[in-house]
Protein backbone atom coordinates (compact mmCIF):
# COMPACT_ATOMS: atom_id res chain seq x y z
CA UNK A 1 0.00 0.00 0.00
CA UNK A 2 1.13 3.52 -0.81
CA UNK A 3 1.61 6.08 1.94
CA UNK A 4 -0.75 9.08 2.05
CA UNK A 5 1.82 11.48 0.58
CA UNK A 6 2.42 9.02 -2.25
CA UNK A 7 -1.33 8.68 -2.74
CA UNK A 8 -1.62 12.44 -3.27
CA UNK A 9 1.12 12.26 -5.92
CA UNK A 10 -0.72 9.44 -7.69
CA UNK A 11 -4.00 11.36 -7.70
CA UNK A 12 -2.27 14.49 -9.04
CA UNK A 13 -0.60 12.49 -11.82
CA UNK A 14 -3.97 10.93 -12.60
CA UNK A 15 -5.47 14.40 -13.05
CA UNK A 16 -2.61 15.39 -15.38
CA UNK A 17 -3.32 12.36 -17.57
CA UNK A 18 -7.08 12.87 -17.60
CA UNK A 19 -8.26 13.96 -21.04
CA UNK A 20 -9.34 17.57 -21.45
CA UNK A 21 -7.64 18.92 -18.32
CA UNK A 22 -4.78 21.43 -18.44
CA UNK A 23 -2.58 22.88 -15.71
CA UNK A 24 -4.89 25.84 -15.02
CA UNK A 25 -7.94 23.58 -14.57
CA UNK A 26 -6.01 21.17 -12.36
CA UNK A 27 -5.01 24.02 -10.06
CA UNK A 28 -8.64 25.12 -9.98
CA UNK A 29 -9.85 21.62 -9.11
CA UNK A 30 -7.30 21.10 -6.35
CA UNK A 31 -7.93 24.56 -4.92
CA UNK A 32 -11.70 24.06 -4.75
CA UNK A 33 -11.59 20.47 -3.48
CA UNK A 34 -8.66 20.83 -1.08
CA UNK A 35 -6.38 18.25 -2.66
CA UNK A 36 -6.03 15.96 -5.67
CA UNK A 37 -7.39 12.96 -3.76
CA UNK A 38 -10.48 14.98 -2.80
CA UNK A 39 -11.13 15.72 -6.48
CA UNK A 40 -11.62 12.01 -7.11
CA UNK A 41 -13.78 11.67 -3.99
CA UNK A 42 -16.13 14.46 -5.11
CA UNK A 43 -19.38 13.68 -6.92
CA UNK A 44 -20.80 15.10 -10.16
CA UNK A 45 -22.79 17.89 -8.48
CA UNK A 46 -19.73 19.14 -6.60
CA UNK A 47 -17.37 19.06 -9.58
CA UNK A 48 -19.71 20.64 -12.15
CA UNK A 49 -20.01 23.76 -9.97
CA UNK A 50 -16.28 24.50 -10.23
CA UNK A 51 -15.59 27.34 -12.72
CA UNK A 52 -14.05 26.15 -15.96
CA UNK A 53 -15.05 22.52 -15.44
CA UNK A 54 -17.54 21.10 -17.92
CA UNK A 55 -19.54 17.90 -18.29
CA UNK A 56 -16.87 15.98 -20.27
CA UNK A 57 -14.15 16.78 -17.76
CA UNK A 58 -16.31 15.76 -14.81
CA UNK A 59 -17.21 12.44 -16.42
CA UNK A 60 -13.56 11.79 -17.26
CA UNK A 61 -12.57 12.39 -13.63
CA UNK A 62 -15.35 10.19 -12.27
CA UNK A 63 -14.30 7.36 -14.63
CA UNK A 64 -10.95 7.20 -12.75
CA UNK A 65 -9.31 5.42 -15.70
CA UNK A 66 -5.95 7.14 -15.21
CA UNK A 67 -5.31 6.09 -11.60
CA UNK A 68 -3.60 2.80 -12.48
CA UNK A 69 -1.48 4.54 -15.11
CA UNK A 70 -0.47 7.21 -12.58
CA UNK A 71 0.53 4.63 -9.96
CA UNK A 72 2.75 2.80 -12.47
CA UNK A 73 4.30 6.09 -13.55
CA UNK A 74 5.24 6.99 -9.98
CA UNK A 75 6.78 3.55 -9.49
CA UNK A 76 8.82 3.94 -12.69
CA UNK A 77 10.06 7.38 -11.60
CA UNK A 78 11.13 6.06 -8.21
CA UNK A 79 12.90 3.14 -9.87
CA UNK A 80 14.71 5.46 -12.33
CA UNK A 81 15.86 7.99 -9.72
CA UNK A 82 13.60 10.72 -11.09
CA UNK A 83 12.42 13.40 -8.67
CA UNK A 84 8.91 14.84 -8.92
CA UNK A 85 8.17 18.41 -7.86
CA UNK A 86 4.44 19.19 -7.60
CA UNK A 87 3.26 22.80 -7.52
CA UNK A 88 2.05 22.28 -3.95
CA UNK A 89 5.51 21.07 -2.81
CA UNK A 90 8.11 23.25 -1.04
CA UNK A 91 10.65 21.97 -3.59
CA UNK A 92 8.72 23.48 -6.50
CA UNK A 93 10.65 26.44 -8.04
CA UNK A 94 9.68 29.78 -6.52
CA UNK A 95 10.07 31.53 -9.89
CA UNK A 96 7.43 29.31 -11.50
CA UNK A 97 4.87 29.04 -8.71
CA UNK A 98 3.19 32.46 -9.25
CA UNK A 99 2.72 31.94 -13.01
CA UNK A 100 -0.84 31.19 -14.13
CA UNK A 101 0.25 28.50 -16.62
CA UNK A 102 3.02 26.90 -14.57
CA UNK A 103 3.31 23.11 -14.88
CA UNK A 104 1.52 21.08 -12.24
CA UNK A 105 4.56 18.82 -11.89
CA UNK A 106 8.20 18.85 -12.94
CA UNK A 107 10.24 15.70 -13.48
CA UNK A 108 13.95 16.21 -12.78
CA UNK A 109 17.28 14.40 -12.67
CA UNK A 110 20.46 15.99 -11.36
CA UNK A 111 22.01 18.02 -8.58
CA UNK A 112 20.85 21.62 -8.48
CA UNK A 113 18.85 24.23 -6.59
CA UNK A 114 15.80 25.60 -8.43
CA UNK A 115 15.94 28.68 -6.21
CA UNK A 116 19.53 29.71 -6.82
CA UNK A 117 20.05 33.45 -6.44
CA UNK A 118 20.57 34.21 -10.14
CA UNK A 119 19.02 32.26 -13.00
CA UNK A 120 19.59 33.19 -16.65
CA UNK A 121 17.97 31.73 -19.74
CA UNK A 122 20.22 31.60 -22.80
CA UNK A 123 18.49 30.77 -26.07
CA UNK A 124 19.03 31.16 -29.78
CA UNK A 125 19.19 29.64 -33.20
CA UNK A 126 20.12 26.06 -34.00
CA UNK A 127 22.23 27.44 -36.88
CA UNK A 128 24.78 29.13 -34.64
CA UNK A 129 27.65 31.07 -36.22
CA UNK A 130 31.24 31.30 -34.99
CA UNK A 131 30.32 34.75 -33.64
CA UNK A 132 27.39 33.24 -31.72
CA UNK A 133 29.60 30.50 -30.27
CA UNK A 134 32.17 33.04 -29.15
CA UNK A 135 29.57 35.33 -27.55
CA UNK A 136 27.83 32.44 -25.78
CA UNK A 137 31.05 31.12 -24.26
CA UNK A 138 32.10 34.65 -23.20
CA UNK A 139 28.76 35.18 -21.44
CA UNK A 140 29.12 31.92 -19.51
CA UNK A 141 32.74 32.64 -18.60
CA UNK A 142 31.84 36.12 -17.31
CA UNK A 143 28.92 34.74 -15.28
CA UNK A 144 31.17 32.34 -13.37
CA UNK A 145 31.89 34.72 -10.42
CA UNK A 146 28.14 35.12 -9.83
CA UNK A 147 27.47 31.35 -9.66
CA UNK A 148 24.44 31.90 -11.86
CA UNK A 149 22.32 28.98 -13.02
CA UNK A 150 21.99 28.86 -16.81
CA UNK A 151 18.75 27.52 -18.30
CA UNK A 152 18.39 26.41 -21.90
CA UNK A 153 16.71 23.79 -24.06
CA UNK A 154 19.40 21.17 -24.88
CA UNK A 155 18.84 21.85 -28.61
CA UNK A 156 21.44 22.26 -31.34
CA UNK A 157 23.21 25.59 -31.69
CA UNK A 158 23.09 28.18 -28.94
CA UNK A 159 21.47 25.84 -26.39
CA UNK A 160 24.07 23.09 -26.41
CA UNK A 161 26.89 25.63 -26.69
CA UNK A 162 25.66 27.28 -23.49
CA UNK A 163 25.30 23.95 -21.65
CA UNK A 164 28.77 22.78 -22.63
CA UNK A 165 30.33 26.12 -21.70
CA UNK A 166 28.73 25.77 -18.25
CA UNK A 167 30.36 22.36 -17.86
CA UNK A 168 33.68 23.94 -18.85
CA UNK A 169 33.39 26.84 -16.37
CA UNK A 170 31.67 24.85 -13.60
CA UNK A 171 28.34 26.69 -13.63
CA UNK A 172 25.10 24.83 -12.84
CA UNK A 173 22.96 24.42 -15.94
CA UNK A 174 19.43 23.10 -16.52
CA UNK A 175 18.25 21.56 -19.76
CA UNK A 176 14.49 21.94 -20.18
CA UNK A 177 13.16 19.15 -22.39
CA UNK A 178 10.12 18.82 -24.66
CA UNK A 179 10.06 15.06 -24.07
CA UNK A 180 10.16 12.62 -21.19
CA UNK A 181 13.42 12.34 -19.26
CA UNK A 182 14.06 8.96 -20.86
CA UNK A 183 13.90 10.41 -24.39
CA UNK A 184 16.92 12.69 -24.85
CA UNK A 185 16.44 14.86 -27.93
CA UNK A 186 18.49 15.27 -29.98
CA UNK A 187 20.03 11.86 -29.27
CA UNK A 188 23.52 13.21 -29.94
CA UNK A 189 23.29 15.33 -26.80
CA UNK A 190 22.74 12.39 -24.47
CA UNK A 191 26.31 12.42 -23.15
CA UNK A 192 26.14 16.15 -22.40
CA UNK A 193 22.80 15.60 -20.66
CA UNK A 194 24.40 13.00 -18.40
CA UNK A 195 27.36 15.26 -17.60
CA UNK A 196 25.00 18.13 -16.74
CA UNK A 197 23.43 16.05 -13.97
CA UNK A 198 26.60 16.41 -11.88
CA UNK A 199 26.14 20.20 -11.64
CA UNK A 200 22.67 20.98 -12.88
CA UNK A 201 20.32 18.58 -14.57
CA UNK A 202 17.39 17.89 -16.84
CA UNK A 203 13.83 19.15 -16.34
CA UNK A 204 10.54 18.42 -18.06
CA UNK A 205 6.82 18.53 -17.43
CA UNK A 206 6.31 15.43 -19.58
CA UNK A 207 5.84 11.87 -18.39
CA UNK A 208 8.30 9.09 -19.15
CA UNK A 209 8.09 7.92 -22.75
CA UNK A 210 6.78 11.23 -24.12
CA UNK A 211 8.13 11.97 -27.59
CA UNK A 212 9.29 15.50 -28.50
CA UNK A 213 6.30 16.38 -30.69
CA UNK A 214 6.34 19.78 -32.38
CA UNK A 215 3.58 21.17 -30.16
CA UNK A 216 5.62 20.49 -27.01
CA UNK A 217 8.44 22.88 -27.86
CA UNK A 218 6.51 26.15 -27.24
CA UNK A 219 5.35 24.67 -23.91
CA UNK A 220 9.00 23.85 -23.14
CA UNK A 221 9.97 27.45 -23.96
CA UNK A 222 7.55 28.86 -21.37
CA UNK A 223 9.35 26.84 -18.67
CA UNK A 224 12.73 28.23 -19.77
CA UNK A 225 11.32 31.77 -19.54
CA UNK A 226 9.62 31.08 -16.21
CA UNK A 227 12.72 29.62 -14.56
CA UNK A 228 14.85 32.61 -15.62
CA UNK A 229 15.20 36.06 -14.08
CA UNK A 230 16.35 37.29 -17.48
CA UNK A 231 16.44 35.70 -20.93
CA UNK A 232 19.36 36.42 -23.27
CA UNK A 233 18.89 35.79 -27.00
CA UNK A 234 22.31 35.25 -28.56
CA UNK A 235 21.34 34.71 -32.19
CA UNK A 236 17.93 34.23 -33.77
CA UNK A 237 16.19 34.38 -37.10
CA UNK A 238 13.21 36.70 -37.40
CA UNK A 239 10.92 33.77 -36.62
CA UNK A 240 11.62 30.83 -34.37
CA UNK A 241 11.50 29.27 -30.94
CA UNK A 242 13.72 31.91 -29.35
CA UNK A 243 11.18 34.63 -30.08
CA UNK A 244 8.44 32.45 -28.58
CA UNK A 245 10.54 32.26 -25.42
CA UNK A 246 10.85 36.06 -25.48
CA UNK A 247 7.06 36.41 -25.66
CA UNK A 248 6.64 34.22 -22.62
CA UNK A 249 9.33 36.14 -20.72
CA UNK A 250 7.58 39.42 -21.47
CA UNK A 251 4.21 38.01 -20.40
CA UNK A 252 5.84 36.94 -17.12
CA UNK A 253 7.33 40.45 -16.67
CA UNK A 254 10.88 39.14 -16.93
CA UNK A 255 13.74 41.04 -18.54
CA UNK A 256 14.98 40.20 -22.02
CA UNK A 257 18.36 40.98 -23.60
CA UNK A 258 19.39 40.45 -27.21
CA UNK A 259 22.92 40.30 -28.59
CA UNK A 260 23.22 42.67 -31.60
CA UNK A 261 24.56 41.19 -34.82
CA UNK A 262 25.76 42.19 -38.22
CA UNK A 263 23.20 43.83 -40.49
CA UNK A 264 22.08 41.34 -43.11
CA UNK A 265 23.02 38.30 -41.05
CA UNK A 266 20.17 35.78 -41.00
CA UNK A 267 21.27 34.50 -37.59
CA UNK A 268 21.03 37.98 -36.03
CA UNK A 269 17.93 39.27 -37.77
CA UNK A 270 15.66 38.36 -34.87
CA UNK A 271 17.96 39.92 -32.25
CA UNK A 272 18.28 43.17 -34.20
CA UNK A 273 14.49 43.23 -34.61
CA UNK A 274 13.96 42.79 -30.85
CA UNK A 275 16.33 45.67 -30.09
CA UNK A 276 14.86 47.91 -32.79
CA UNK A 277 11.30 47.44 -31.53
CA UNK A 278 12.30 47.85 -27.86
CA UNK A 279 11.28 44.28 -27.07
CA UNK A 280 14.71 43.57 -25.62
CA UNK A 281 17.55 45.53 -24.09
CA UNK A 282 20.77 45.50 -26.06
CA UNK A 283 23.31 43.10 -24.60
CA UNK A 284 26.75 44.68 -24.37
CA UNK A 285 28.38 42.71 -21.56
CA UNK A 286 27.63 40.63 -18.49
CA UNK A 287 28.95 43.49 -16.37
CA UNK A 288 26.40 45.92 -17.83
CA UNK A 289 23.55 43.40 -17.46
CA UNK A 290 24.49 42.65 -13.85
CA UNK A 291 24.49 46.37 -13.05
CA UNK A 292 21.12 46.91 -14.73
CA UNK A 293 19.58 43.94 -12.90
CA UNK A 294 20.94 45.09 -9.56
CA UNK A 295 22.76 41.83 -8.94
CA UNK A 296 25.78 41.44 -6.74
CA UNK A 297 28.02 38.58 -5.74
CA UNK A 298 25.73 37.91 -2.77
CA UNK A 299 22.31 38.37 -4.39
CA UNK A 300 19.54 36.94 -2.22
CA UNK A 301 17.74 33.79 -3.31
CA UNK A 302 14.10 34.33 -4.42
CA UNK A 303 12.74 32.33 -1.49
CA UNK A 304 14.84 34.16 1.10
CA UNK A 305 14.21 37.81 0.27
CA UNK A 306 14.80 39.87 3.44
CA UNK A 307 11.68 41.41 4.91
CA UNK A 308 11.36 45.17 5.15
CA UNK A 309 11.94 46.38 8.70
CA UNK A 310 10.61 49.91 8.28
CA UNK A 311 7.31 50.55 9.97
CA UNK A 312 4.60 52.36 8.05
CA UNK A 313 0.93 53.12 8.45
CA UNK A 314 -1.53 52.05 5.76
CA UNK A 315 -4.30 54.37 6.97
CA UNK A 316 -5.80 56.51 4.23
CA UNK A 317 -5.29 53.88 1.51
CA UNK A 318 -7.90 51.71 -0.16
CA UNK A 319 -8.28 48.08 0.84
CA UNK A 320 -6.46 46.93 -2.31
CA UNK A 321 -3.64 49.43 -1.80
CA UNK A 322 -3.30 48.37 1.82
CA UNK A 323 -3.08 44.72 0.76
CA UNK A 324 -0.24 45.51 -1.66
CA UNK A 325 1.64 47.56 0.93
CA UNK A 326 1.24 44.82 3.52
CA UNK A 327 2.61 42.21 1.11
CA UNK A 328 5.61 44.38 0.24
CA UNK A 329 6.26 45.05 3.92
CA UNK A 330 6.19 41.31 4.62
CA UNK A 331 8.21 40.08 1.64
CA UNK A 332 10.47 42.95 0.61
CA UNK A 333 11.27 43.25 -3.11
CA UNK A 334 8.70 41.21 -5.06
CA UNK A 335 8.09 40.65 -8.77
CA UNK A 336 4.76 41.81 -10.12
CA UNK A 337 3.67 38.28 -11.09
CA UNK A 338 4.22 37.05 -7.53
CA UNK A 339 2.29 40.06 -6.19
CA UNK A 340 -0.57 39.14 -8.52
CA UNK A 341 -0.51 35.54 -7.29
CA UNK A 342 -0.29 36.50 -3.59
CA UNK A 343 -2.98 39.18 -3.81
CA UNK A 344 -5.31 37.44 -6.27
CA UNK A 345 -5.50 40.61 -8.37
CA UNK A 346 -5.40 40.75 -12.16
CA UNK A 347 -2.05 42.13 -13.32
CA UNK A 348 -3.64 45.05 -15.21
CA UNK A 349 -5.38 46.22 -12.03
CA UNK A 350 -2.24 45.58 -9.99
CA UNK A 351 -0.07 47.63 -12.37
CA UNK A 352 -2.44 50.60 -12.03
CA UNK A 353 -2.43 50.38 -8.23
CA UNK A 354 1.38 50.14 -8.13
CA UNK A 355 1.68 53.21 -10.35
CA UNK A 356 -0.64 55.19 -8.04
CA UNK A 357 1.38 54.09 -5.01
CA UNK A 358 4.58 55.19 -6.79
CA UNK A 359 3.08 58.63 -7.35
CA UNK A 360 2.24 58.77 -3.65
CA UNK A 361 5.84 57.98 -2.73
CA UNK A 362 5.00 54.65 -1.08
CA UNK A 363 6.37 52.19 -3.61
CA UNK A 364 9.38 52.15 -5.91
CA UNK A 365 10.08 50.05 -9.00
CA UNK A 366 13.29 48.01 -8.96
CA UNK A 367 15.34 46.16 -11.60
CA UNK A 368 14.00 42.78 -12.66
CA UNK A 369 10.33 43.94 -12.70
CA UNK A 370 10.27 44.03 -8.92
CA UNK A 371 8.59 46.45 -6.52
CA UNK A 372 9.43 47.39 -2.95
CA UNK A 373 8.48 49.92 -0.29
CA UNK A 374 10.20 53.30 -0.28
Amino acid sequence: MLQSAEDEKVFTLALIHTAGIGSVTIRQLISYCGGASHVFLADYKQLIKIPGVGDKVVKAILAKRTLTMAEKELENCNRSGIDLHFFTDPTYPARLKPLYDAPVVLYTKGKFDFNTAISIGIVGTRQISDYGKSVTETIIKDLEPYKAMVVSGLAYGVDITAHRACLKYNLPTLGVMASGLDVIYPAGHQRTGLEMQENGGLVTENALGTKPDFMRFPARNRIIAGLSDVTVVVESAKKGGSLITVEFAQNYHRDVYAVPGMIGSGQSEGCNYLIRDHKASIFTSVEDMVAAMGWGLETEKPDTIPTVQAQCSFEGFTQDEGQILALLKQKGAVQIDELAWQSGMHQNKLATLLLNLEFQGMVRSLPGKKYGLM
